[in-house]
């Protein structure tokens, strides 16, 4: 696996990447809010071990970057990524697999709305952030105050790509609601993975790559 550095609108975003075996899927996995991309290596090698490649990167206040982020500029961070892999390989965007967790989905849902992939995965999805304040402070009218709304449900209907959503029925910080919304509104072909036991941090001691990997076969 090497590593490099893209850059967007300034900002350096360290990323991991690993080439396909011939004829094998490419997965762009971004990780969650609590998390470094080397945190994440223990997922992404259940699909290198598989032939995938996978490029795996650090948004924009993490991984040792300080810069702030905020929802227009992860939306940039992405963009940026997209042009580094069409710039430096000869894969399509329909070649490519958006794996992304928690709060990452708000970005693969933006993404999703702008073209079309081989299919997005949404771990632990969100219907938007302004739902989850709005839950977590109950007696304000929590969701007038945020500025980075990352609002999944209105956008979900503009994604057209094969949507592979898995949820934790036992999360103890999305609630599982929130995923079966999303992929109640969802156009087709989806499906979905609810794991009853699982929790917000420990879906792969539930073997999920399996499904993704069944998915995209």
């Amino acid at each position: 696996m090497k590593s490099s550095k893209i850059t967007s609108d300034d900002v350096e975003l360290f990323t991991w990447f690993s080439k396909p075996k011939t004829n094998k899927s490419t997965l762009i996995y971004l990780q969650g809010n609590s998390f470094d991309i080397g945190e994440r290596t223990y997922r992404i090698k259940r699909y290198t071990n598989e032939g995938w490649g996978v490029l795996l990167f650090s948004w924009r206040g993490y991984s040792g970057n300080k810069v702030y982020p905020n929802e227009n500029n992860l939306y940039k961070d992405a963009e940026s990524v997209l042009g580094w892999i069409e710039d430096n390989t000869d894969l399509q965007k329909s070649d490519l697999i958006v794996y992304w967790e928690s709060l990452g989905t708000g970005i693969a849902v933006e993404i999703g709305t702008r073209y079309l992939f081989k299919s997005i995965v949404l771990e632990a999805p969100f219907t938007s952030i302004a739902d989850i304040a709005q839950k977590k402070y109950i007696i304000y009218s929590a969701k007038f105050f945020v500025l980075d709304k990352f609002d999944n449900f209105k956008k979900i209907t503009k994604v057209f790509s094969p949507l592979l959503i898995i949820s934790e029925m036992k999360d103890e910080v999305i609630p599982h609601s929130h995923s079966v919304k999303l992929f109640s509104k969802a156009n087709h072909p989806k499906e979905f993975l609810f794991i009853g036991e699982a929790m917000h941090n420990n879906l792969y001691d539930f073997d999920i790559d399996k499904k993704v990997i069944k998915f995209n076969s």
